[in-house]
């Protein structure tokens, strides 16, 4: 176990055999000098000070441990707690955004995001769902942060704290792309708080996740980091640090710290086979978390900086063709009309390899780059055009609104009575960047029959059941008649990142 205060001494294996046999000389009442040096002639074994069992005793007490950083850490730390009313949001959290759904077969299953404990079925009329979740102070004056899926939709938030002290919260502002939320407690100016790391812990730093789930006490697991830069489908913006401390129920939003007592990261799903802890467990870097925090408490909501361009990864075929010596960066599938890349002179078949001389991996690592710098600001763009490596400058647009807030409830109204997707869409014309046909993936429920059958966010249906689609409208008519054919599925064409792909989507009942 991580935690053991003898974790930190590592024992080798040409170490351990001559302490056993010390020990095991010992207990038996045999001399060491034997062992030493006997009639074979053996070498003198050169046992480290420490296997001396007096040496243990004197200096076991004085192992390190992890107590000191939790008992200044751990009081910063809060319990959430929601209520949601059934006819909120048309019927509170409606069943494509449930996070910890059971449904099995989706290659998201295994991914939970938990917060909620919500009854079998929809909410009926009135019902009143209840959550749990964590959080932290950043600031004395009552500002703290969370995950957005544990506070998303809540009609009432109660923060409880280390000492046991309920105070009402209130939801300053909430990103999805991301999964933060930042809420504020009025009326005390001196609570314990803490600070975001400036720096990106290391693959095998020690890292303490900490919790305060069902208002029962914080509590405290450790581990290490495992890896960073993970992309588990969650979100455009994926980039998660893993690690394998144990996050479990009710420590979502919660914080990881490094060993200075910093914030290197925001707990927000684990890996789990079972519905428990396995020690793979992803937190939101504390990078992002700045980032986003500042804005959501500046002006409640984030804006993001903007290119303009559709683009895929680069294959090792796309490299070879193009004079790449490895497969790295995004090439331009697009640049949209009047947009900033329009404007400074990329074009399709461009190769995007660095922004402000950071290296860009792929399409996705472009996309956390460009959305982590503000609106309006230049950047300096590394693009292969033609064979020839030039500089551009490009001053970034503001990624525009996709109205999913009000799109979701009209979704939700016009997709009434349908097989259930577990998709969020929106006309390709109004989702900037992809084109006039069609209609965009804007969101996934991890749980749901699309996950299921590959669909990602960003995805564009072209097609279903044969007949083109464009509305959200088109994409109902067309399910529904498949379903009034007596159909089991339906094919869809699907335009990605990569290709176009026909898709057979079971027509399980909404």
């Amino acid at each position: 176990m991580h935690g053991h205060p003898n974790a930190s001494r590592p024992t080798p294996r040409n170490v351990l055999k001559p302490r056993r046999l010390a020990l095991l000389a010992s207990a038996a009442g045999l001399s060491l000098a034997l062992l030493a040096a006997g009639p074979g002639g053996y070498p003198p074994l050169n046992l480290p000070a420490w296997t001396s069992p007096a040496h243990a005793a004197e200096t076991a007490p004085n192992a390190p441990g992890f107590a000191d950083l939790v008992s200044r850490v751990k009081p910063a730390v809060i319990s959430v707690r929601v209520r949601i009313d059934g006819d909120a949001e048309n019927g509170g959290m409606m069943q494509n955004e449930r996070m910890d759904s059971d449904q099995p077969g989706s290659p998201f299953e295994q991914f939970k995001r938990f917060g909620f404990r919500i009854p079998d079925g929809m909410p009926q009329r009135h019902e009143v769902i209840t959550g749990e979740g964590s959080g932290f102070f950043i600031s004395p004056d009552g500002y703290a942060v969370t995950n957005n899926h544990v506070v998303d939709h809540a009609q009432s938030v109660k923060v409880t704290t280390d000492d046991g002290t309920v105070y009402t919260a209130k939801v300053i502002g909430t990103d999805k792309k991301t999964d933060l939320a930042l809420i504020k407690v009025d009326g005390k100016k001196d609570f314990t708080y803490v600070k975001f790391a400036d720096a990106l812990p290391r693959v095998g730093d020690w890292v303490v996740a900490v919790g305060n789930p069902f208002g029962l006490g914080g509590t405290v697991t450790a581990g290490i980091v495992s890896a960073r830069g993970r992309d588990i489908g969650a979100g455009p913006y994926d980039d998660y640090v893993q690690i394998d401390a144990p996050i479990n129920k009710g420590n979502s939003g919660g914080p990881a710290f490094d060993m200075n007592g910093n914030v290197i990261g925001v707990n927000t799903a684990i890996y789990s086979p079972s519905g428990g802890s396995v020690g793979i467990g992803f937190d939101i870097p504390s990078a992002t978390a700045k980032l986003v925090v500042a804005q959501l408490k500046d002006k409640g909501y984030v804006t993001r900086g903007w290119l303009g361009v559709q683009v895929q990864p680069v294959t090792a075929d796309i490299a070879d063709s193009v004079g790449l010596k490895q497969a790295r960066g995004a090439i331009v599938d697009n640049p949209q009309d009047g947009s900033p890349a329009a404007k400074a002179g990329i074009e399709a078949g461009d190769v995007i390899t660095a922004v402000n001389g950071a290296e860009v991996k792929d399409a996705r690592d472009l996309a956390r780059h460009i959305s982590m710098i503000a609106p309006g600001t230049s950047v300096k763009l590394d693009v292969l055009h033609h064979g020839q490596v030039k500089t551009l400058t490009v001053a970034l647009g503001e990624m525009p609104n996709d109205r999913r807030a009000s799109a979701g409830e009209q979704q939700s109204r016009e997709m009434a009575g349908t097989p259930r997707l577990g998709l969020q869409l929106a006309p390709a014309a109004d989702v900037e960047g992809s084109g006039d046909k069609g209609v965009v993936v804007t969101a996934i429920d991890p749980d749901g029959p699309a996950a299921e059958h590959g669909f990602r966010t960003g995805d564009i249906i072209l097609n279903v059941g044969g007949k083109s689609v464009s509305s959200v409208g088109d994409v109902r008519a067309a399910l529904n008649a498949a379903k009034d054919s007596g159909k089991h599925s339906v094919l869809m064409r699907v335009k990605t990142a990569d290709a176009t792909r026909f898709v057979a989507m079971p027509l399980a009942k909404g």
